[in-house]
């Protein structure tokens, strides 16, 4: 499996809606967050039925759709950022359109166009090692789990046997989005997830600041930022990449002062 990224310090993942505003943007957006200092893109395939996704992508996902951007565009965009940048790709999605894509294909697929692993939000662990694992693995990709708040001790020992480059923690029982609580359990819970799944964390859903990431990091190996990015992007369509670049570089210099 080819995504290798952490080495002690922490890492910064963000997300992007593919096609929004548009493919060529998405392409610049990665790139310059790339340079910026993000260590690993989650790169979101357009869906009409985000469930998990608060207001701010759910409308980035409707730009995205409108525009043309599907899953097949999504891996065509890939190919294109990945011959400009060697950032970790992560193909960030439902579980829908992969299966009607035919699961094989997208793993081939997504190989071929510099995806190094899937992260499917509506699959949960024990469905993710019948349905996509074995064509995962041979192609060479990983799949990251998610862990939740909820998540019991079973399950989490269900997403080590995936054997994950890191565990996506959810921080919240909410969408994405939504602002951060329970940052004081934040550590145990993080440390559970670890010892139960031997895998690094990390967490996302609620880290919209440079202060909301400088807590997370206290107690995760990564921090994933989604909304805010796509609020950014959103906010300034004359130079959205620069909009990132800006976010990133905020995010990142909070990770390790």
């Amino acid at each position: 499996m080819r995504l290798r990224m952490f080495d002690g310090r922490k890492k910064l993942i963000i997300y992007v809606t593919c096609g929004d505003p548009s493919a060529d943007a998405t392409v610049d957006i990665v790139r310059a967050a790339a340079d910026a200092g993000a260590d690993a893109i989650e790169l979101g395939v357009p869906f009409s039925d985000p469930s998990a996704d608060g207001p701010a992508i759910q409308l980035a996902m409707g730009r995205a759709l409108a525009g043309g951007t599907g899953l097949a565009a999504t891996l065509e965009t890939a190919r294109r950022i990945r011959a400009v940048t060697p950032v970790p790709l992560i193909l960030f999605g439902y579980y829908n359109p992969l299966y009607v894509y035919g699961v094989p294909r997208l793993c081939r697929d997504a190989a071929a166009a510099g995806i190094d692993a899937l992260l499917v939000v509506d699959l949960p662990a024990e469905e993710a090692a019948e349905e996509l694992l074995p064509a995962a693995r041979a192609a060479g990709l990983a799949v990251i789990p998610l862990c939740a708040p909820t998540s019991s001790h079973e399950r989490m020992a269900r997403a080590a046997a995936l054997e994950p480059p890191f565990v996506y923690y959810v921080s919240i029982t909410g969408v994405t989005g939504a602002a951060l609580t329970g940052a004081n359990d934040l550590p145990a819970r993080v440390a559970e997830v670890r010892a139960a799944t031997g895998a690094p964390v990390a967490v996302g859903f609620g880290v919209a600041s440079a202060a909301d990431a400088r807590a997370v990091a206290a107690a995760a190996d990564a921090v994933v930022v989604g909304s805010a990015v796509v609020r950014a992007i959103e906010r300034n369509p004359g130079d959205p990449a620069g909009a990132v670049v800006r976010l990133v570089r905020e995010l990142k210099a909070a990770l390790n002062p």
